[in-house]
C-alpha cells in the first residue's frame, strides 16, 4: 500500500531526483543536496522520504546514503548488499541494546508483566533473524 504524500513532498522529491541524476554517479552529501535543490533541511528530508517511496513504486534503483558518496541511486548488487548488511548490523545492535538496557531491567522489576514477556519473545525472534542475516557472507 502506497503512503500518502503531500504535493509539496512530491515536488521536493522531483527536485532531489533531478539533482541526483545530474550529479550521478557521484551522489551528493546532504548539505550539497539542500543547496542544489534550494530546499530547507525539513523539505530535503521529506523529499528524500517521498523519493524513496516513489523509487520503490516505479521500480527505480534504490536511493542510498553512504559516507563516501552521500545520497545516490544505486544499481550495483555488491554495493546494495554491503549497504543492506550494514543496515542489518546496525538494527541488530539497536535490538541488543534495547533488550539489555530496557527490556531485561523491566522483566527483572516486573517478571510477570504480560507485555514485557510478550515483547521479549517477539524481540528475541527478530534478534535471531537479524543475527542469521548478519552472519551470511556474500
Amino acid at each position: 500500500m502506497a503512503r500518502k504524500r503531500s504535493p509539496a513532498a512530491e515536488r521536493h522529491a522531483e527536485l532531489i531526483q533531478i539533482a541526483l541524476l545530474e550529479a550521478a554517479p557521484s551522489g551528493l552529501p546532504f548539505k550539497r543536496l539542500m543547496g542544489a535543490c534550494e530546499l530547507s533541511q525539513y523539505q530535503t528530508r521529506s523529499g528524500l522520504t517521498a523519493l524513496r517511496d516513489l523509487a520503490a513504486q516505479k521500480g527505480w534503483p534504490p536511493l542510498l546514503w553512504t559516507r563516501e558518496r552521500g545520497y545516490h541511486f544505486c544499481a550495483s548488487e555488491i554495493e546494495l548488499e554491503e549497504w543492506e548488511r550494514a543496515w542489518v548490523s546496525e538494527k541488530l545492535t539497536q535490538f541488543k541494546r534495547m533488550i539489555t538496557g530496557t527490556l531485561a531491567p523491566h522483566l527483572a522489576l516486573f517478571p510477570r508483566s504480560r507485555w514485557a514477556n510478550y515483547l521479549n519473545t517477539q524481540i528475541e525472534a527478530v534478534k535471531a533473524t537479524l543475527e542469521m542475516a548478519a552472519s551470511q557472507s556474500g
